[in-house]
């Protein structure tokens, strides 16, 4: 078993993702905290699941102590973040409020002039900046940080709802400060997601015990919740590969009940099953659907006990790949 490609090739497709993910809808998540972030979560679960510390570090590559003082020193560090040039860009900028292409160059001169006018540029086109002029003469001028600082918490509090929401459907009974560790938010934001969740009706528990909620959909074509909607998958995903190799089940049977299949499908334009198989994802989207209302129907008349429930999480996804496309 090539178990060192294997997780290289899922980290390779990993970063993939994250990079997606950190640029989407014009927004720019910090990274630099990743590379410690991994390590940290990697070793935290590595011993969790009964490997010695000293293999562990000898995982890593590192001498015992090493090993040791490296943990020590990011468990209290983990969260911090390196600047990177546009976020000094951007906090030079809200300092002075305006300032010319001149000055900001001046400024930055020993930075890379190519990245300085790329960064400047984009934090026009995000509307954290506004421009007058154009060329050298161009004025740069920041977004009010009131205004700024309202959409972004705003933002921050809608997809941390529906994360916190989901996490409560996935472990009912929870308790407030078990979901913040797992969703990794401070208990602040975390009671405000669950003071909207009561507002709207979600959440069936009171909010200073143990907490359950309404089952979460996120319909076909939400504007909102999409981030969870895309955690929910690839933890599904991760769960189901992770549950087999856990239990020695790392080669699948007919009669399996966890587990996954992905087919590859050639066709070309005007193929006589193009419309067959691009309507997959249509069809199973109706079959689960419907099955779903009616399993949700007779729980509703016949409800079960929490310590009876089998929960089956089931996954599907497709996407079409063209042949100059890379991936």
């Amino acid at each position: 078993m090539h178990t060192k490609l294997l997780i290289d090739s899922i980290m390779r497709q990993t970063t993939v993702l994250i990079a997606q993910l950190s640029s989407a809808a014009g927004i720019r998540a910090p990274l630099a905290h990743l590379a410690d972030e991994v390590f940290l979560s990697l070793s935290r679960e590595l011993e969790s699941q009964g490997v010695p510390r000293k293999v562990v570090a000898d995982m890593f590559g590192l001498a015992l102590r090493s090993y040791q003082r490296r943990v020590q020193r990011l468990q209290g560090s983990v969260t911090d973040s390196e600047t990177t040039l546009w976020q000094a860009v951007l906090a030079h900028l809200e300092s002075h409020q305006q300032l010319s292409r001149a000055d900001l160059f001046q400024r930055f001169r020993h930075d890379d002039p190519e990245a300085l006018g790329a960064v400047l540029h984009d934090l026009v086109q995000s509307g954290l900046v506004s421009r007058t002029g154009a060329s050298h003469v161009a004025l740069y001028a920041v977004t009010p940080p009131e205004a700024r600082r309202m959409l972004a918490r705003e933002e921050r509090v809608t997809t941390a709802t529906t994360m916190i929401w989901l996490d409560i459907c996935r472990h009912p009974g929870t308790l407030k400060a078990e979901v913040a560790a797992r969703v990794g938010l401070e208990e602040s934001v975390v009671s405000e997601a669950l003071t909207s969740l009561e507002r709207e009706g979600q959440l069936t528990s009171p909010m200073d015990g143990p907490l359950t909620a309404e089952s979460m959909v996120i319909p076909v074509g939400a504007e909102e919740g999409w981030e969870s909607a895309v955690f929910d998958h690839f933890q599904a995903v991760s769960a189901a590969i992770t549950s087999k190799l856990r239990f020695g089940r790392a080669r699948s049977h007919a009669a399996d009940t966890t587990g996954g299949t992905t087919l590859c499908f050639e066709i070309h334009r005007g193929h006589p099953l193009e419309a067959e198989v691009l309507g997959l994802l249509s069809r199973m989207r109706e079959l689960t659907d419907e099955l779903w209302a009616r399993v949700a129907e007779d729980n509703k008349n016949n409800p079960i006990l929490e310590d009876q429930v089998r929960r089956v999480m089931f996954y599907f996804g497709q996407f079409e790949k063209d042949a100059e496309e890379d991936g």
